[in-house]
């Protein structure tokens, strides 16, 4: 299992996703997420976004010169898929998320969720609304009233994340868990009338 920049070519299975669990598309770029990929399979389990927001201030650039001027920096439209869930999946893309925000010189990450215990194992802080910058005080309060009304803001400097060991170690065997109680397929499914057919040369 890995951790990758979004395709392209990805961008209607990403939406997809992102409308079934309900997820914020506002401004979607397909560009803007990362997704997690079963290396074995090659099939998508899991995906993440970082937005940014322009402050129309220009702000000092990092001594790296990897200039974020006059931007800001969210975390969102995390998502799993339910049979991949519980295993590091949604931990990875969040790291992997940071790191990205750290390499283009952001030392601050903000989210706004309504799961705060799941980014507060990996060190995000739950802050005041009024310390957020204000581009994110007015996101906040259209996601409040639209996706997440429990939604609070949550901030980390992108050097302090940690990955519970649990998580890592769950990610390097995490498998597609199939559920036992999806129906089997049966004949009529395929529009074989299991009374008449013969099975000698009816597949």
């Amino acid at each position: 299992m890995y951790v990758r920049d979004a395709k392209n070519r990805e961008e209607v299975w990403l939406l997809d996703h992102i409308e079934e669990m309900g997820l914020d598309e506002t401004t979607f770029r397909s560009r803007d997420y990362v997704i997690a990929i079963d290396e074995k399979t090659s099939k998508k389990a899991g995906f993440g976004r970082i937005r940014l927001h322009k402050t129309g201030k220009e702000t000092e650039r990092s001594p790296s010169g990897q200039g974020t001027g006059g931007e800001i920096c969210e975390l969102t439209s995390i998502g799993v898929l339910d049979d991949w869930r519980r295993q590091g999946v949604g931990a990875h893309v969040v790291e992997r998320l940071v790191e990205t925000a750290m390499d283009q010189g952001f030392e601050t990450v903000y989210s706004l969720t309504d799961e705060p215990e799941y980014l507060g194992q990996f060190g995000f802080e739950v802050i005041e609304p009024d310390e957020l910058p204000e581009v994110l005080q007015n996101r906040l309060s259209e996601k409040r009233e639209s996706l997440a009304p429990k939604a609070v803001p949550m901030a980390i400097n992108s050097g302090a994340f940690e990955m519970p060991a649990r998580l890592r170690e769950r990610f390097k065997h995490a498998a597609e868990q199939v559920s036992e109680d999806e129906p089997k397929e049966t004949p009529e499914d395929f529009g074989i009338d299991s009374e008449s057919a013969t099975y000698k040369y009816d597949i």
